[in-house]
């Protein structure tokens, strides 16, 4: 299982910050670091300085890194013109020699659309969203060079484009698709994506949609072993108990009683959880850290959990 290290800057975390956390994925020895792509804290934080944009702090990130892949989880379909977004995760792939990836989701965070002036449709309206960008994206990065890209949709309209920069990663960099949807998420990812996440779920609920999205595959014709698997949760470690109780508290979490899906303990234990979820399909483990401060917690997690799942 390859670990990913996975932030929520939207909750109060500056550039400089992200870059401290970048260098210390990359040192630890992880595959990825990933970011959300939200405009508003959650829950009772100020979110101070403010939140930063998903795709500049990645460019920014390209150029400071050498090895770690980067990219978000994920980036909602009401916040960009998909032809302006396929420009930039195009430049950031350039920039970062080829180590771009692309989560995309329908959207979910009705308030932060209010904050900031963003339409809002429905869940149906969306998701038409979400398969129209999906598809244009991949149009223009896989068209030929010297060749002309148009597309036709309810919501978008093309005509002519030079389907211009491409990206470095051929035919185009993964793209990653998640969530609980039963219908349309299982198969927009067998249709598109290179990855599906199942994050913030239980051992068992994660089965559940991983056997979704493999049927999906299937009804299309598309190999099942073709796709990724991957999870996501908030992880908490420390070496002792005092240690785990300390860590959690900080980002206000309780080791007993976790109550979101959280992977709270000691080595061992987060290994074994780990361990659960290799075994219900997952091949790729996003390792959620709230506290971007404890750079410690990751040295911990690459010295003692790392070596045991990798």
């Amino acid at each position: 299982m390859l670990l990913r290290i996975f932030t929520e800057p939207q909750q109060g975390a500056s550039y400089d910050d992200l870059l401290a956390v970048a260098r210390k994925t990359e040192e630890c020895g992880f595959d990825a670091f990933f970011r959300s792509d939200h405009y508003l804290a959650m829950g009772e934080g100020d979110g101070l300085p403010g939140p930063t944009d998903a795709w500049i702090t990645l460019a920014g990130l390209a150029r400071e890194t050498q090895r770690i892949k980067l990219g978000t989880l994920v980036s909602s379909a009401t916040f960009r013109n998909p032809g302006v977004l396929a420009i930039t995760v195009a430049q950031v792939d350039q920039m970062s020699g080829g180590r771009a990836e692309l989560g995309l989701g329908a959207g979910w965070f009705e308030a932060e659309h209010a904050a900031y002036g963003l339409d809002f449709p429905d869940t149906p309206g969306r998701f038409d969203l979400l398969s129209e960008q999906l598809e244009l994206i991949t149009g223009l990065w896989t068209t030929p060079v010297g060749e002309k890209y148009a597309f036709d949709g309810e919501h978008y309209q093309l005509k002519d484009s030079p389907a211009l920069p491409k990206p470095v990663q051929q035919p185009h960099p993964p793209i990653i698709v998640g969530g609980a949807g039963k219908k349309r998420t299982p198969a927009l990812s067998a249709k598109y994506a290179a990855e599906f996440n199942a994050g913030f779920a239980s051992v068992e609920e994660t089965a559940t949609r991983f056997t979704r999205v493999r049927e999906a595959c299937e009804a299309i014709g598309r190999d099942p072993e073709t796709l990724v698997l991957s999870t996501a949760h908030t992880v908490v470690v420390g070496k002792d108990d005092a240690e785990v109780k300390r860590r959690a508290a900080v980002i206000g979490r309780d080791p007993q009683n976790p109550g979101d899906g959280s992977i709270i303990g000691t080595p061992a234990e987060v290994v074994d959880h780990l361990g659960r979820l290799a075994a219900a399909g997952s091949s790729r483990q996003y390792v959620q850290i709230l506290d971007l401060a404890d750079l410690d917690h990751l040295d911990l997690i690459a010295a003692e959990v790392l070596p045991q799942v990798s």
